[in-house]
């Protein structure tokens, strides 16, 4: 053991809510906070860079995570990029800000996570915002994170827009993080600067308060288990330059470590699935059968279309969207829909995406999977990567969810207003649509649910992100979601952290 220290809380990992965490647990002089990251310091250029962040996926900044071959997608295995860095995913993603559904946390509390209500999610993304359009009922100014809309000239596009709104949604210009979000074609939102600089974690609760004599924040420190002492967590160990350390805690360890690597965490700590312990001979401290189960993510499929002109090739990799509910027998469900629209490739991904002239991509993205999948452990070894299995297409209505909006999206590219624009479908054209689809789904990158909160035997946490049968342990991430919001979940991410940090420091 290289050494031993004492902290009154313990933040494992500083992606969106590990970094709310140790901000607002900080803010109280004398309360000594340390951070865990595994990965490096945000200092790559192309992380400021809005359109540098394409070249870091694949990088030193990403755990390179892979899916299990996947029976839906033709038994391709698929790419997990996740932010190992200062900042973590909100460092390396593409800064979309999407709040999700007022009927997605009406679905959250409907499964046991008391007073997690929509109301409750926008006063905090209120405080949390500094909103460019301005103070409303709906937005906030003043807050650490810059919210722009759509500040890539290249990306806008009145064709899309116009189109939406001649087949009878709302817009052209329809606020989707205002009083509702479906069924309003608008511009997209991003967490950019005001200096047109990317606002990350690391940017907006980090860096403000590198100087607080009580928050030590080490990188390069993997976490390899929860200390538990009579069902009580009392410390971590991690590894930092090759050699074990341990820290012990007086008051709590809170473990934000995001969807996949949460769940295995607790497993390797005794806590999950007793089959999942027995298996890899990890003595059992609770057995919780929901840790690692209910992993959900969002599935996206490009639909390409031939334009009349080359027009500029934007920094960013979309900007105009609409969400919609394709699913007519649950009308009042939320939007299973989030369809993006770029007038033109994007500069970063110039490289990879060549279709012979100009072009133009509906992004079609399935924001509420029914198919669901599971996070376990490869082996005892806590250097391993956990086996992720996310069940993609496994449901039928998740493949009728993508032919159901190919049909919208060849009504948008034959309105008039998209007309002039449209010079014939490149993707997926004559090829049967279904093949298509599996052929081309691939993750959004927002695995959500895997620790997921409620008071049955299935979940994990309770409404205040408590560990059941664990005193002194939260899970404090996207990983608490009962079920995956309907958009980019990198807001609420932010706001499980605001909340939970608030939680904790209510008692």
């Amino acid at each position: 053991m290289a050494s031993e220290e004492s902290m009154d809380y313990v933040v494992v990992g500083c992606g969106a809510a590990g970094s709310v965490v140790a901000n607002r647990l900080s803010a109280k002089p004398g309360t000594r906070v340390m951070v865990l990251e595994a990965g490096g310091p945000a200092t790559d250029p192309n992380i400021a860079d809005i359109g540098g962040f394409v070249r870091l996926w694949g990088s030193a900044l990403d755990w390179k995570f892979s899916t299990e071959a996947q029976p839906g997608l033709g038994g391709r295995q698929i790419t997990f990029n996740q932010g190992k860095v200062v900042g973590g995913g909100t460092t390396i993603n593409a800064m979309m800000w999407v709040r999700g559904n007022r009927r997605n946390f009406d679905c959250w509390t409907a499964l046991g996570a008391d007073g997690w209500t929509y109301e409750a999610a926008v006063a905090e993304y209120k405080k949390m915002e500094d909103f460019e359009g301005g103070a409303s009922e709906y937005h906030g100014v003043g807050g650490p994170i810059s919210v722009r809309v759509c500040p890539d000239a290249a990306m806008r596009s009145e064709e899309f827009l116009a189109g939406a709104t001649e087949l009878g949604y709302d817009g052209p210009h329809w606020d989707y993080n205002g009083a509702r979000q479906e069924n309003g074609a608008g511009l997209l939102h991003f967490h950019i600067g005001k200096d047109g600089k990317r606002c990350s974690a690391a940017v907006a609760y980090l860096d403000p308060i590198r100087g607080r004599p009580n928050l030590t924040l080490k990188t390069g420190a993997e976490v390899t288990r929860l200390l538990i002492d009579a069902k009580r967590a009392v410390g971590v160990e991690y590894q930092l330059d090759g050699k074990r350390h341990q820290v012990r805690v007086e008051r709590e360890v809170i473990v934000s470590a995001g969807a996949l690597q949460s769940p295995k965490l607790l497993m390797l700590s005794g806590i999950g699935p007793v089959e999942q312990l027995n298996k890899h001979n990890i003595p059992l401290v609770v057995d919780l059968p929901g840790v690692g189960r209910n992993l959900q993510d969002h599935v996206q499929v490009p639909f390409v279309f031939r334009t009349a002109t080359l027009r500029p090739n934007p920094q960013l990799l979309t900007g105009n969207i609409l969400f919609v509910n394709t699913r007519t027998s649950t009308p009042d469900a939320p939007p299973d829909m989030q369809l993006l629209f770029t007038p033109a490739v994007p500069t970063p991904l110039m490289s990879a995406l060549n279709f012979g002239g100009p072009a133009c991509i509906f992004l079609a993205i399935l924001i509420q999977p029914e198919s669901v999948g599971t996070v376990t452990l490869r082996s005892s070894d806590p250097l391993d990567p956990p086996i992720v299995n996310p069940n993609y297409l496994y449901a039928r209505a998740d493949v009728e969810t993508f032919l159901e909006t190919l049909k919208l999206v060849r009504r948008i590219a034959t309105t008039k207003a998209f007309k002039e624009l449209n010079r014939g479908e490149l993707a997926p054209g004559s090829v049967d649509p279904e093949a298509f689809i599996r052929a081309q789904a691939s993750t959004l990158w927002h695995p959500a649910g895997t620790c997921r909160m409620g008071h049955d035997q299935n979940s994990v946490v309770d409404p205040r992100l408590r560990v059941h049968g664990v005193e002194a342990l939260r899970v404090i991430d996207g990983s608490v979601m009962p079920k995956v919001t309907s958009g980019n979940t990198v807001a609420a991410c932010y706001m499980i952290g605001a909340r939970g940090a608030d939680m904790i420091l209510g008692g």
